[in-house]
């Protein structure tokens, strides 16, 4: 079942009733004539919080986190600024926690490798989409070796940034950037949410990751496996660039597009998927090869 992103962007009081989420604004100076707002709780996967007049009762909070439903935190500037994720989502997390934390070295260069060749792969894809030579990106996915030893994938980086938008633009990828690195940011930390959500829901440990490391990030297991999911925010962006250079601040319009990121379509081995099943079963091929059942993670194609 593909689950809702729902993004809040106007004041009101957000409560439980009935296992189902209700937007009241019977005292939000003048929007009280508005109706109340309702969905069910189990069809949510991920809420937005925008506004910084939203007041939401502790009891809505537990039971989105009973649901594995990530709850994102925006600031002033309405860009992501915190997550609140559920502690326990899986009936064996014990048992994957264990043999995630004594994965060998050997197992967690593999499954770099194989994150890193997905990504590129990805990124080839999307310059392809605009007949941009991409055939340095494709040599670069087929030659990454173990632990990408040779750091293909900041080679990578550094040609797709220099090509994937229009000379015009005099792109450079930087998070406090010009645009359009607001829309990138933006997209990207949807893709975090998501990402961190499947991670819990296949009882992995989302701080502990495959190659990012670091003592204040909680999300580097996240930070790594959305890696070949980036090209698909990258690929929206540059639809958006396509159609407007209005690109300066984040409207409702640009935010909508975004926020179709977990809904979009991608290829996996069987056929077509949205991004949120795709994630999903991302995540749980991970937990597969850390136990030791399966060699190979699951990751999507350009369609």
């Amino acid at each position: 079942m593909i689950k809702r992103t729902l993004c809040i962007e106007t004041a009101c009081h957000l409560k439980c009733r009935n296992d189902q989420l209700v937007a009241n604004y019977e005292h939000i100076k003048g929007y009280e004539s508005l109706p109340e707002k309702i969905v069910p709780i189990e069809d949510i996967g991920m809420l937005v919080l925008e506004h910084q007049q939203i007041t939401i009762s502790h009891y809505l909070l537990n039971k989105l986190a009973e649901n594995n439903a990530a709850v994102i935190t925006c600031n002033e500037t309405h860009h992501p600024s915190g997550l609140l994720m559920p502690l326990e989502s899986n009936s064996i997390q014990s048992e994957r926690f264990r043999a995630q934390i004594e994965a060998t070295e050997p197992l967690k260069k593999q499954l770099w490798q194989q994150t890193v060749k997905a990504k590129i792969a990805n990124q080839c894809s999307v310059l392809q989409k605009w007949d941009i030579p991409n055939n340095y990106l494709s040599r670069s996915a087929q030659t990454v070796k173990s632990g990408d030893a040779e750091n293909n994938e900041a080679k990578a980086a550094a040609y797709y940034w220099s090509h994937l938008f229009p000379e015009a633009w005099m792109f450079f990828r930087k998070r406090e950037g010009p645009p359009p690195n607001n829309l990138l940011n933006y997209g990207y930390a949807i893709l975090r949410a998501t990402v961190a959500r499947a991670i819990v829901g296949a009882g992995l440990l989302p701080t502990l990751g495959i190659f990012h490391r670091n003592r204040y990030n909680a999300y580097c297991l996240a930070d790594d496996m959305m890696e070949p999911y980036r090209p698909f925010v990258d690929l929206i962006v540059r639809g958006i660039i396509d159609e407007t250079s209005a690109v300066d601040s984040l409207t409702q319009e640009l935010k909508v597009k975004l926020l179709k990121l977990p809904t979009m379509d991608v290829l996996m081995d069987d056929g077509s998927s949205p991004l949120m099943i795709a994630v999903q079963r991302t995540a749980a091929s991970l937990a597969k090869c850390y136990t030791g059942e399966q060699r190979k993670i699951l990751y999507p194609q350009m369609p």
